[in-house]
This record gives structure tokens, C-alpha cells and sequence, in this order.
């Protein structure tokens, strides 16, 4: 009720000032609009910037070789599955593939109860021993957060991961968080594997798709863990210490971007969430329509994640502490935020440069104008060179001219907002359902992909 207030209020308040004084208010509108997001795309750079040079979780071959099996312990993996039969025998044979003693796995796949052709096909596929179906009982909301909560009551293992039924992750990737674990502080509860695409070179939205990613894992995630800064996890290959996990409560099921949530909540806690250097593959989104749902899916789990945990601001920033509030306040609350103020910015320059519109000059006086063309120039410069840097780290070299071309792909990702906007208000706790085997790789194009990437 406090935050509706607010909002009303402040809505009460902008209305005041364009009927009293119309283009000092949106003068003023557009002075914050350009300095938040000039602060958000330098901080963003920062994080790239020492996030470029860490090593902190880089787990050696030698490591791994020199674990002994009959030490490990036993390995809860979650694998949330709905409406995707045709997936099931794709889904069994990648999980044999892994590194790890099969005695020492415990793998959930979970299945909703009403999902009868998934079911029956995870039944075809003769699972193996390590293997068990849980049918998740039919209830609100359906989210995959909900299903993983169902299945973290019946998990047996020391550590948990969660895998999407289209991941091929690296095989030595459960022994290296393994190790990671060991190696850490107690306060370590959660490592965070690289996730990438095996089809990055299918066309302009897979390779737009694989920089943003590259970029987000191999320097932002590592800037973040070298500062102590809280870490938005992604939505697989995050591995926890079981008993924290269940300490923290598991996920929020009505969040539809779960893991940005409990990477929050973990640091109000005082843990800590680590990356290390490993990567799990999976199907890059190759059509627009369904990259726009996904996204808006996405952008909408911010958008609840940022009011929730703005519930009482004063409060959080006694838990997190100011750095990490203003970590969270601009990472989160300022990804949302560029994508839906960025088409209006563009539309007044673009208008502004037709028509050449005299009136503009109220809104924008001179000094303002210099402030709008940082942002325009260096602003979008830096953007683009962010983009850019995410090529060496893998070698996606042939990736390098796309990078010129993110004024094009942050539009879509303000049209995903603005959806996301709209269900936030109409139907917060649906689920946009990504379809998945949209590629035209095949399931060998995809394991030879994915080897060869790694």
C-alpha cells in the first residue's frame, strides 16, 4: 500500500507540474533521465573493468583430475520440465554425459501433474536408476519457481543445480562448483556457471543474443563478485549449498525472473555468490516474437524484484549496506528503466533532427543539450564497446562487427519492457513459456556445437 501511495503521489505531483509549469517539469524529467542513465552505463563499464582482470573462481583441469569420486558428495540436479516431451530422450542421454559418479547424482526431473505427454515420454525414455520423476501436484501459480520449491523438499544432495531441459553443460562442471565450494568462505552459498549458445551463428538475433551474454557473464558477473556486490543469478547452472538454499527459503514461485530475486535476497542474508569458469550451452532464441516474450518475462521478474525489495527501502539498505543498495538499485531498478526511457529519448532526436523543431529549446536549454550529447556520443560509444569486449574472452571474433548494431537490438529489449510494463499490471504471475526447438540445428549439430565452443 506504501509503494501504491507513492506512485499515485508522484503521478499527482507530475501532473502539478505540467499544468503550472509545463517545460521546466519536463525539462527536469529529462535532466534525471540522462544523468541516471549516464551513471548506469559508468557504472556497468566499471564492473567490465574489473571484472576483465578476475580470477577468483577459475578452477584448474589439474583441480578437477586430482578429486578423488568416493570423496564427492552426493549432487541434487532439478530439472523443470513442461510441455516438452519431444526433449525427454535428448534430456536423459545429456545428463549421462556428465563428469560426475551416477551412484553420487540424484536427479529430479520435474514434471507438472497435468503434463500427461511429457510424463509418458520421460517414462518411454527408461530413465536410469539416478533418475526420478516428481509430478508436481496441479496448483497456482505455475512457474518454474513453484515446481523447484516442490522438488528442493525432496532433495537429497549436499549441493543442488538447476538445468533447463535444452542445457549441455560442460561435464566437469558439478566437480569444479564442487570444488569452488571447498575453496570459498562459509559465507560462499551460491556459484554461478557462464551460460552461452551453441547456435550463435544462426542469424542477427542469436548473435546479438550470444554478445549480450558472453558480455553479462564472462565481465559484469565477475566485476560484481570482485566488488562483493549483490549477484542477479541467471535462470540455470546456478549451483547452492543445499541447507542454505532451504535456509533462504528456496524461490519466490510468484517471481517470474526467481533467481534475480534470491541473488538479492542471499545478499541481505551476508552470503555471498561466486562465478566460476565454466559454461553450460543452450538453444539462443532465434525468432523474434518468442525473443520478445521471453524478454518481457525476464524484464518483468526485475520489475517485481525491484519493488519487492523496495518494500522498505530504509530496511534494505540497512541489510545490504549503501554500496550494495546502490548496486541493486542501479543494476536492477536501472536495466528496466534505460530500456523504457531509451525509445522516448530516441524519438524526440529523431524528431528533433526532421523537423528541427524550434520548441525543443524549451525543454532542452543549452546546457542540457551537452548533457544529451555526452549520452547520445560516449553514452552509446561506451554501450556499444561493452558489447564489443565480449568477443575476446571466447574468441567470437566473427561476432565483432554485430557489436555496431546494439542500437537496433536495445529496441527490441524496450519493446519487451513495455509489454513487461503492461503485464505487470494486467497478469504479474503469468508465465511467458519460451518455445524451445526453434533452431535448425539438430541434436548432433547441437552436441558438436556445443564441443566445439567449449
Amino acid at each position: 500500500p506504501s509503494q501504491i501511495a507513492v506512485g499515485y503521489g508522484l503521478l499527482l505531483l507530475l501532473l502539478w507540474g505540467l499544468a503550472t509549469a509545463p517545460w521546466t517539469t519536463l525539462t527536469i524529467l529529462v535532466l534525471l533521465i540522462n544523468l541516471f542513465y549516464v551513471a548506469s552505463i559508468l557504472f556497468k563499464l566499471l564492473l567490465s573493468l574489473v571484472g576483465s582482470a578476475d580470477r577468483f573462481h577459475q578452477i584448474t583441469d589439474e583441480e578437477v583430475a586430482a578429486l578423488d569420486d568416493r570423496d564427492l558428495p552426493i549432487y541434487t540436479i532439478l530439472v523443470p520440465v513442461y510441455k516438452e516431451p519431444e526433449v525427454m530422450p535428448i534430456l536423459i542421454k545429456s545428463l549421462s554425459k556428465l563428469d560426475y559418479p551416477h551412484e553420487r547424482l540424484d536427479v529430479l526431473i520435474l514434471l507438472e501433474e497435468n503434463d500427461r505427454d511429457t510424463i509418458e515420454a520421460a517414462r518411454a525414455a527408461k530413465p536410469p536408476r539416478y533418475v526420478r520423476l516428481l509430478l508436481v501436484p496441479d496448483s497456482k501459480p505455475k512457474t518454474k519457481p513453484k515446481a523447484c520449491n516442490y522438488g528442493l523438499a525432496f532433495a537429497r544432495g549436499e549441493y543442488l543445480t538447476i538445468y533447463d531441459a535444452e542445457d549441455i553443460p560442460d561435464p566437469d562442471q558439478l566437480k569444479k562448483a564442487v570444488i569452488a565450494f571447498r575453496k570459498g568462505d562459509p559465507s560462499l552459498v551460491c556459484v554461478q556457471a557462464a551460460l552461452n549458445y551453441f547456435n550463435r551463428s544462426e542469424n542477427f538475433l542469436t548473435r546479438m543474443f550470444t554478445l549480450e551474454y558472453s558480455y553479462w557473464f564472462d565481465y559484469l558477473l565477475p566485476g560484481l563478485e570482485t566488488l562483493r556486490m549483490p549477484i542477479p543469478l541467471g535462470g540455470t547452472s546456478n549451483h547452492f549449498r543445499t541447507d542454505r538454499l532451504r535456509e533462504l527459503q528456496g524461490w519466490d514461485p510468484f517471481n517470474v525472473t526467481e533467481d534475480a530475486d534470491l541473488g538479492i535476497r542471499a545478499s541481505q542474508h551476508g552470503y555471498t555468490v561466486g562465478v566460476i569458469n565454466s559454461t553450460t550451452y543452450e538453444e539462443a532464441n532465434c525468432a523474434v516474437k518468442n525473443w520478445i516474450r521471453q524478454r518481457s518475462r525476464w524484464i518483468k521478474g526485475y520489475m517485481q524484484t525491484w519493488l519487492v525489495h523496495n518494500r522498505n527501502p530504509l530496511r534494505s539498505l540497512r541489510k545490504l549496506g549503501l554500496k550494495n543498495w546502490l548496486s541493486y538499485q542501479f543494476f536492477i531498478g536501472g536495466s528496466f528503466f534505460t530500456f523504457l526511457t531509451s525509445p522516448i529519448m530516441w524519438l524526440l532526436f529523431i524528431y528533433w533532427l526532421l523537423t528541427r523543431a524550434h520548441w525543443l529549446q524549451n525543454i532542452f536549454p543549452s546546457w542540457l543539450v551537452y548533457v544529451g550529447l555526452f549520452n547520445l556520443l560516449v553514452g552509446n560509444a561506451i554501450g556499444i564497446y561493452l558489447n564489443l569486449v565480449a568477443v575476446f574472452r571466447r574468441g567470437y571474433y566473427d561476432l565483432a562487427f554485430y557489436a555496431l548494431l546494439n542500437p537496433i537490438y536495445w529496441q527490441l529489449h524496450s519493446m519487451a519492457a513495455y509489454m513487461a510494463l503492461w503485464q505487470l499490471f494486467t497478469k504479474p504471475f503469468y508465465w511467458e513459456k519460451t518455445i524451445h526447438g526453434l533452431s535448425k540445428f539438430t541434436h548432433a549439430k547441437v552436441q558438436e556445437a556445443a564441443h566445439k565452443a567449449a
